[in-house]
């Protein structure tokens, strides 16, 4: 059971009521993190704005669904694992290439290295090495590929960390990220 109250349509702010009505429109259901973070509806708002937003970045939902794999493996979130594989699933990524970027890896090349870079970026809190740059640019990356990956990733913590004090109850196929 969720240790932060997961809000029912009915219990809902008028404020939180109407972004679930948005969050409903596009995706046919309230995931029970929204339901959570409704709890702040300016929050709600900021998720998801922050969200629209990265998804007009350079980045295709499969790369942006990529480093939230990433960045749940990193930060042992089961709740965003389980959403992002099911998520990635629909775009037609393989079960092993899920498994791979909750490990922050892939098979492809120029992925994988932004995934790498993802995870120096959860892992050292952002305090990142010139070799962890000089990585990801000699792999490819510009400097606005590696930004917009902060970003995503920044994004990303936003919803871990959310879970982890909610103790949010997975609503998608369960994926454990200790068996990831």
């Amino acid at each position: 059971m969720s240790r932060l109250t997961q809000l029912s349509d009915t219990e809902a702010s008028t404020e939180a009521a109407t972004l679930f009505s948005a969050i409903k429109s596009k995706l046919g259901i309230v995931p029970n993190l929204y339901r959570v973070i409704g709890n702040a509806p300016a929050v709600l708002s900021a998720a998801l704005g922050f969200n629209e937003a990265l998804g007009k970045g350079s980045f295709d939902q499969k790369t942006r669904e990529a480093i939230a794999l990433t960045v749940a493996g990193e930060n042992a979130c089961d709740y965003c694992a389980s959403a992002h594989s099911a998520i990635s699933r629909s775009l037609k990524v393989d079960e092993a290439e899920i498994t791979a970027r909750l490990h922050g890896k892939s098979a492809d090349p120029k992925l994988n290295a932004v995934l790498t870079f993802a995870a120096a970026v959860v892992e050292k809190r952002g305090r990142v090495s010139d070799e962890d740059l000089a990585s990801a640019r000699n792999a490819g990356l510009n400097e606005g590929e590696i930004v917009e990956t902060v970003g995503v990733v920044v994004a990303n913590i936003l919803t871990n960390y959310i879970n982890h004090v909610a103790d949010t109850e997975i609503d998608f196929p369960v994926v454990r990220t200790q068996a990831a």
